[in-house]
Protein backbone atom coordinates (compact mmCIF):
# COMPACT_ATOMS: atom_id res chain seq x y z
CA UNK A 1 0.00 0.00 0.00
CA UNK A 2 2.67 2.14 0.47
CA UNK A 3 3.27 2.78 -3.46
CA UNK A 4 -0.18 3.96 -3.83
CA UNK A 5 0.49 6.33 -1.00
CA UNK A 6 3.53 7.81 -2.15
CA UNK A 7 2.50 7.99 -5.89
CA UNK A 8 -0.81 9.88 -4.92
CA UNK A 9 1.72 12.16 -2.88
CA UNK A 10 3.39 12.83 -6.51
CA UNK A 11 -0.09 13.37 -7.93
CA UNK A 12 -1.05 15.88 -5.44
CA UNK A 13 2.56 17.58 -5.77
CA UNK A 14 2.01 18.43 -9.75
CA UNK A 15 -0.92 19.20 -8.91
CA UNK A 16 0.05 22.27 -6.66
CA UNK A 17 2.45 22.97 -8.79
CA UNK A 18 0.13 23.66 -11.52
CA UNK A 19 -2.56 25.37 -9.13
CA UNK A 20 -0.08 26.88 -7.01
CA UNK A 21 -2.58 27.71 -4.60
CA UNK A 22 -0.39 26.41 -2.10
CA UNK A 23 -3.32 23.59 -0.85
CA UNK A 24 -2.95 20.50 -2.56
CA UNK A 25 0.05 20.36 -0.92
CA UNK A 26 -1.08 19.40 2.19
CA UNK A 27 -2.41 16.75 0.81
CA UNK A 28 0.64 15.55 -0.75
CA UNK A 29 2.52 15.67 3.21
CA UNK A 30 -0.94 13.74 4.20
CA UNK A 31 -0.45 11.10 1.91
CA UNK A 32 3.39 10.79 2.83
CA UNK A 33 2.61 10.49 6.49
CA UNK A 34 -0.11 8.03 5.31
CA UNK A 35 2.96 5.80 4.14
CA UNK A 36 4.74 5.70 6.72
CA UNK A 37 1.94 4.55 8.67
CA UNK A 38 1.37 2.16 5.62
CA UNK A 39 4.95 0.17 7.02
CA UNK A 40 3.13 -0.25 10.49
CA UNK A 41 -0.66 -0.45 10.17
CA UNK A 42 -2.05 -2.97 7.46
CA UNK A 43 -5.49 -1.85 7.68
CA UNK A 44 -6.63 1.32 4.25
CA UNK A 45 -9.14 2.75 6.65
CA UNK A 46 -6.90 3.99 9.37
CA UNK A 47 -4.45 4.92 6.61
CA UNK A 48 -7.12 6.70 4.73
CA UNK A 49 -8.42 8.10 8.34
CA UNK A 50 -4.80 9.24 9.44
CA UNK A 51 -4.78 10.95 5.81
CA UNK A 52 -7.62 12.88 6.28
CA UNK A 53 -6.73 13.89 9.28
CA UNK A 54 -3.00 14.92 8.90
CA UNK A 55 -3.98 16.94 5.56
CA UNK A 56 -6.72 18.76 7.27
CA UNK A 57 -4.55 19.76 10.21
CA UNK A 58 -1.96 20.88 8.32
CA UNK A 59 -4.36 23.11 6.57
CA UNK A 60 -6.10 24.56 8.81
CA UNK A 61 -2.96 25.60 11.24
CA UNK A 62 -0.81 26.63 8.39
CA UNK A 63 -3.45 28.94 6.83
CA UNK A 64 -2.94 32.14 8.96
CA UNK A 65 0.79 31.66 8.34
CA UNK A 66 0.38 31.09 4.36
CA UNK A 67 -2.26 34.35 3.97
CA UNK A 68 0.43 36.44 6.16
CA UNK A 69 3.16 35.29 3.72
CA UNK A 70 1.24 35.38 0.05
CA UNK A 71 0.95 38.55 -0.88
CA UNK A 72 -3.01 40.52 -0.57
CA UNK A 73 -3.04 41.11 -4.42
CA UNK A 74 -2.33 38.19 -5.88
CA UNK A 75 -4.15 38.90 -8.93
CA UNK A 76 -3.16 42.25 -11.24
CA UNK A 77 -5.86 43.96 -13.32
CA UNK A 78 -4.90 43.19 -16.66
CA UNK A 79 -6.34 44.66 -20.32
CA UNK A 80 -9.51 46.29 -20.07
CA UNK A 81 -9.93 45.78 -16.18
CA UNK A 82 -6.72 47.47 -15.67
CA UNK A 83 -8.88 50.58 -17.24
CA UNK A 84 -10.75 51.34 -14.06
CA UNK A 85 -9.73 54.20 -12.07
CA UNK A 86 -8.27 55.99 -15.11
CA UNK A 87 -8.01 59.46 -16.29
CA UNK A 88 -8.81 60.03 -19.90
CA UNK A 89 -10.92 62.65 -22.51
CA UNK A 90 -14.01 63.14 -24.47
CA UNK A 91 -13.23 62.75 -27.90
CA UNK A 92 -16.94 62.23 -28.88
CA UNK A 93 -19.43 64.11 -27.19
CA UNK A 94 -21.05 61.51 -24.51
CA UNK A 95 -25.11 61.50 -25.21
CA UNK A 96 -27.06 59.02 -23.69
CA UNK A 97 -29.98 59.67 -25.99
CA UNK A 98 -28.26 58.77 -29.08
CA UNK A 99 -26.14 56.02 -27.28
CA UNK A 100 -22.71 57.80 -28.94
CA UNK A 101 -19.65 58.95 -27.46
CA UNK A 102 -15.58 58.03 -27.03
CA UNK A 103 -12.94 58.96 -25.22
CA UNK A 104 -9.14 58.57 -25.39
CA UNK A 105 -7.45 56.99 -22.20
CA UNK A 106 -3.74 55.83 -22.46
CA UNK A 107 -3.76 56.39 -25.82
CA UNK A 108 -6.19 54.09 -26.91
CA UNK A 109 -10.05 55.17 -28.31
CA UNK A 110 -13.21 53.14 -26.54
CA UNK A 111 -17.01 53.73 -26.71
CA UNK A 112 -18.16 55.27 -23.70
CA UNK A 113 -21.56 56.34 -21.98
CA UNK A 114 -21.86 58.15 -18.90
CA UNK A 115 -22.23 57.44 -15.53
CA UNK A 116 -25.30 58.63 -14.42
CA UNK A 117 -26.69 59.04 -18.40
CA UNK A 118 -25.65 62.76 -18.68
CA UNK A 119 -24.08 64.63 -21.24
CA UNK A 120 -20.61 64.99 -21.51
CA UNK A 121 -18.96 67.49 -24.16
CA UNK A 122 -16.13 66.68 -25.92
CA UNK A 123 -12.24 67.65 -24.18
CA UNK A 124 -14.02 66.94 -20.66
CA UNK A 125 -12.06 65.08 -18.59
CA UNK A 126 -13.42 62.07 -17.49
CA UNK A 127 -12.70 59.32 -14.65
CA UNK A 128 -13.42 55.13 -15.68
CA UNK A 129 -16.05 53.73 -13.14
CA UNK A 130 -16.22 50.81 -14.73
CA UNK A 131 -16.55 48.48 -17.49
CA UNK A 132 -19.99 47.12 -19.58
CA UNK A 133 -19.32 45.24 -22.44
CA UNK A 134 -17.25 46.87 -24.37
CA UNK A 135 -18.38 50.31 -22.91
CA UNK A 136 -16.60 51.66 -20.62
CA UNK A 137 -18.71 54.25 -17.96
CA UNK A 138 -17.59 57.33 -17.63
CA UNK A 139 -18.53 60.65 -15.48
CA UNK A 140 -16.64 64.19 -15.56
CA UNK A 141 -13.70 64.77 -13.34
Amino acid sequence: MWKIWLVLSGIFLVIEIINMGFLVFWFSIGSLIAMIISFFIDNVIIQSTIFLISSTILLFATKPFVNKVLPKTAFIKTNSASLEGKVGKVIYDIDPIEGKGQVKVSGETWSAKSYDDTYISKDTEIIIEKIEGVKLVVKPL
